[in-house]
């Protein structure tokens, strides 16, 4: 109910579809067949991109602000218009501080999956206890249903329908 498959899952089985349902079907033309197998290549490069995506954003952001303090201590005897310039851009950028370490993706999905889990049961249990008069009750469902209504809310901003985007534009 409350999980959903990840990024990584959806490409994956869009590349078995590809390769199970369509190539198949796409015996009379060579042509197809190689559009087809370059679509699940490009599909299977995303997804390993996918992977370090954050990583590599957080080191380049952090690598490209040292580069910045270096380049500031390296022209600090400099002169002209165009030491000014970079000086300029150095003081603007090297500023800026450092990002943390993206976190495990992994250990994120794990854990979203055991939340999940844990509120399927405790909707269960509400149900019981609503069902039963407890005091409270009513109010955690309502808690969990404002949770799973953002939740929602955020999943059909950027759901794809027909041609178009449902929460977008």
């Amino acid at each position: 109910m409350n999980n959903s498959p990840n990024i990584d899952d959806l490409i994956e089985g869009v590349i078995h579809a590809i390769g199970d349902e369509i190539l198949p079907n796409l015996a009379a033309s060579p042509k197809a067949q190689a559009t087809a197998a370059m679509a699940q290549a490009v599909l299977q490069s995303v997804r390993q991109m996918l992977e370090v995506a954050e990583t590599n954003l957080t080191l380049d952001h952090n690598e490209m602000t040292a580069a910045f303090r270096q380049m500031n201590e390296d022209l600090a005897d400099a002169t002209g218009d165009a030491a000014d310039r970079v000086r300029e851009r150095c003081a603007q950028y090297d500023a800026l501080p450092d990002l943390p370490e993206p976190p495990d993706r992994e250990a994120i999905r794990a854990t979203h999956l055991e939340l999940g889990r844990a509120l399927e049961a405790s909707m269960s249990d509400l149900d019981e206890l609503i069902r039963a008069g407890e005091p409270g009750a009513d109010a955690a469902l309502t808690s969990l249903r404002t949770h799973l209504s953002e939740r929602y809310k955020r999943d059909v901003a950027a759901a794809v329908a027909g041609e178009g985007m449902i929460g977008r534009g």
